[in-house]
């Protein structure tokens, strides 16, 4: 196997720095276009095969160090009596957001061996096909995020919903956080069980907290989440939001073995912050790879020398890739970045 990635996940040497792309697999990929014409997003995610195809793509067009399984976070909240669908220029919707204490009550706890059982196929069908050429990592939605999702109903902008519930009903948001962890962290051994070798916590929405509330209301939820997959399996843990990098020292006692950065940070600043007991993810602007080539490659290199050649830098976008990204920018991307040399200088 090329275990570079699995090597920077544990601070340990490697030859290149590895590579791989939130969102690779998708939209601005035209074999994606293709199967997105035949089903719906979530139907995509559902159908096993379908997800492993998906998922294998952009391995097959680049020389990516891991793959990452095609799946949303959402759809683990159905296990819980929660409708969901995807409507068209709106995005997710559940169209039973639980905003009340009598609502969180009555949220059931599903083994997500049975509710999400698509994905773990998924992931068994993709192992097998990979034959051991690159690691595959599995991800959830860490409980923030999923709880914000559920009681907003989808997307939002300010949180209300959720933030209103956990400042009017402290009990009842611990009381779903408790229900979330044990969803989350149960559908991550799921995962490593079927063969994932990495796993990685989206806290996608976390930024949108004030330092004291994500350590009151969130930051327990992270750490039970994840210290639950690592006393029980040995793989790599990395947790991912935006927007927070006010929250930097609060990061540090997540128990994460990589933290993701986006792109709103220098990742030297990111690095300093959180302590080199950390590997760290990171951190090109999405839209940069929009650019003409030699200002991507200036970016890329930039990141790449501020890294300095730590152990445990592991090339990544701050975000994921957007739709109508140029492939070949893409291609270019991943092998400018395997072919760099820590004295290399952007353009040489």
């Amino acid at each position: 196997m090329n275990d570079t990635f699995l090597r920077a996940c544990r601070r340990e040497p490697v030859d290149h720095p590895p590579v791989w792309l939130m969102r690779q697999a998708g939209r601005y990929m035209a074999e994606y276009r293709a199967i997105r014409e035949r089903y719906s997003f979530l139907e995509m995610v559902k159908t096993p095969d379908v997800a492993a195809e998906v998922t294998l793509q952009p391995i097959e067009a680049f020389n990516l160090d891991a793959a990452i399984i095609f799946a949303d976070i959402l759809p683990p909240l159905e296990g819980m009596g929660l409708h969901l669908t995807f409507e068209k220029g709106e995005g997710p919707v559940l169209h039973n957001p639980p905003r009340s204490p009598a609502d969180i009550e009555a949220l059931r706890q599903p083994d997500p061996r049975e509710s999400v059982a698509f994905t773990i196929e998924a992931i068994r069908l993709v192992k097998r096909s990979l034959e051991g050429r690159i690691p595959l990592i599995g991800f959830s939605g860490a409980p923030f995020t999923l709880a914000s999702y559920a009681i907003e109903g989808g997307s939002s902008r300010d949180y209300r919903y959720a933030k209103g519930l956990m400042y009017r009903h402290p009990q009842a948001w611990h009381l779903l956080m408790d229900k979330l962890t044990t969803l989350v962290s149960d559908y991550l051994l799921a995962q490593v069980e079927a063969g994932a070798d990495a796993v990685q916590l989206f806290d996608s929405w976390a930024g949108a907290l004030a330092p004291n509330d994500y350590a009151e209301y969130v930051l327990p939820y992270v750490q039970q989440s994840i210290a639950r997959v690592r006393a029980q399996s040995q793989v790599p843990v990395i947790y991912f939001g935006t927007d927070m990098n006010g929250l930097l020292p609060l990061l540090r006692q997540t128990g994460a073995d990589v933290l993701g950065a986006d792109w709103r940070i220098a990742l030297d600043d990111f690095w300093s912050q959180v302590g080199d007991g950390f590997a760290v993810q990171g951190n090109l602007d999405p839209v940069v790879l929009f650019a003409p080539w030699p200002e991507i490659e200036r970016r890329a290199a930039d990141i790449l020398h501020r890294a300095a050649g730590r152990p445990g830098h592991i090339f990544n976008l701050g975000h994921g890739i957007l739709t109508e990204t140029p492939v070949e920018h893409v291609r270019q991307l991943v092998e400018f970045v395997h072919t760099w040399t820590w004295t290399r200088k952007a353009g040489a």
